[in-house]
C-alpha cells in the first residue's frame, strides 16, 4: 500500500473513484474543475494498492481570518469495494500528518 499525491496523468483513475460520489458528473467536466481548482492549489491525494486507487482525498492548504491555516479536505471517498472505515482511517491519518508538515492549525472537512 502507497499513499501519495496524484498527478494529472492519474484523472481517469481518479474519476473512476470521484464518479461513485458525483455520478452526474461526465469526465470531461470533472478534469476541467480539476485543471480550474489547481490555481488554489488543490491537491489529489490516493491510497493506492499496485495500480488500484483504495481511497480518494482532494484537499487544499488555505488561510482565512475565521480558521487560520488549516487544510481543507472537499473530498474523501473510498471504493466501494473496500473497507470504508479502514481506509477512511488511514487516510485521515495521513491527512493529520499533511496538514502538521504544512503548518495547519487544523484540518476542516467540508
Amino acid at each position: 500500500m502507497q499513499i501519495r499525491e496524484l498527478d494529472l496523468k492519474e484523472l481517469y483513475t481518479v474519476y473512476d473513484l470521484v464518479s461513485q460520489l458525483y455520478n452526474e458528473l461526465t469526465y470531461n467536466e470533472f478534469e476541467d474543475l480539476i485543471y480550474d481548482m489547481k490555481d488554489m492549489k488543490y491537491k489529489m491525494i490516493g491510497v493506492m494498492e499496485d495500480d488500484e486507487l483504495i481511497t480518494y482525498a482532494g484537499v487544499a492548504i488555505q488561510t482565512t481570518l475565521k480558521d487560520k491555516r488549516h487544510l481543507k479536505v472537499f473530498e474523501l471517498i473510498v471504493d466501494k469495494k473496500y473497507d470504508e472505515e479502514k481506509y477512511e482511517k488511514i487516510m485521515k491519518d495521513y491527512l493529520k500528518d499533511y496538514a502538521n508538515m504544512g503548518m495547519c492549525e487544523n484540518i476542516l472537512y467540508v
